[in-house]
């Protein structure tokens, strides 16, 4: 006997900020291009390096939006989750590029500080002051749904750390243009690469650990088994195996040894509403799947079975 609640909310609250994420696609996207002619013009590698992180941001946006179209799918007999799992995808991927520029830019950071070029600090600050406004504006536009999906605080972190490029940028450039130091542009460039790599290594291992089906972070196996346990009848819990979907989707399935008069009874009808009750209620699970057992069946069962 089995048995399954169901919670998929999530995809509608993900679905609800396309809006938010097509804002700042097409923001971001504007920037960017202001940021390439002013690297070009100026000569600045710490603008050329907050234009390239706003390149991928343009690629990971456009992910993320997608995602979001994705996710309104409905599940089929082919894929039964749907698209749900196109957030945690698009956040991979774009803590993924993220990586490699954030790499790019400190091994150029170095060079440039060996040898730093001429600049032009007078550009770099007009064009570091655009970049910042459209941030901030970024910014204030994904604040509110930044906390509800992978894909949300991915697209909010690329632009923070935009944010915080421009911020390094502007202070270069007010360096060099006070003390002439023009390895300020090169030490600016390293700042925005030191951003990016630990936050997007933070970001990418969460999104393998959806994809490779890892615990959901926060529940505890053990005092889920616990719990389980402690319920009237039940002998012995295994193939307690919880994942996540996606971002507000975990999933949890166990096959739960019972005493063989339970199927006798009546009593599996109400221990499957009190267990799942108690999953739901005590570990937020909404999704479970429970399969009783009589005490006889586990003799059959798998040594592999945990």
């Amino acid at each position: 006997m089995s048995g399954h609640g169901h919670g998929h909310d999530g995809a509608g609250a993900l679905a609800g900020h396309r809006g938010r994420l097509g804002v700042v696609l097409a923001l971001t996207t504007t920037v960017l291009a202001v940021e390439v002619v002013g690297a070009l013009v100026s000569g600045s590698l710490a603008l050329l390096a907050d234009a390239g992180h706003l390149l991928t941001d343009v690629a990971g946006l456009t992910l993320a939006f997608v995602a979001t179209v994705l996710v309104r799918r409905p599940a089929t007999e082919a894929r039964t989750w749907g698209y749900r799992r196109a957030e945690v995808l698009a956040a991979a991927a774009q803590a993924a590029v993220l990586l490699a520029v954030g790499i790019f830019v400190l091994a150029a950071g170095v060079r440039r500080l060996l040898d730093p070029p001429p600049v032009a600090p007078g550009l770099m600050l007009v064009f570091g002051a655009v970049g910042l406004v459209g941030n901030a504006v970024g910014l204030a536009v994904l604040s509110g749904g930044r906390g509800e999906s992978l894909n949300m605080r991915a697209a909010f972190l690329e632009v923070l750390n935009d944010a915080l490029g421009s911020v390094a940028v502007l202070v270069a450039a007010a360096v060099i243009a006070t003390t002439g130091w023009l390895r300020a542009d090169a030490v600016a460039s390293l700042v925005v690469g030191a951003l990016i790599v630990p936050r997007t290594l933070r970001l990418l291992r969460e999104s393998v650990d959806v994809l490779l089906e890892s615990t959901p972070k926060g529940l505890d196996l053990g005092e889920v088994r616990e719990r389980i346990l402690s319920l009237p009848h039940v002998r012995d819990v295994h193939d307690l195996h919880a994942s996540q979907v996606a971002t507000g989707l975990p999933v949890l399935t166990a096959h739960v040894v019972v005493d063989d008069s339970c199927f006798h009874d009546g009593h599996l009808g109400p221990m499957l509403d009190e267990l799942q009750q108690a999953l739901d209620t005590g570990f937020d699970v909404e999704h479970s799947t429970i399969q009783f057992e009589a005490a006889a069946h586990a003799d059959h069962e798998h040594d592999t079975h945990a």
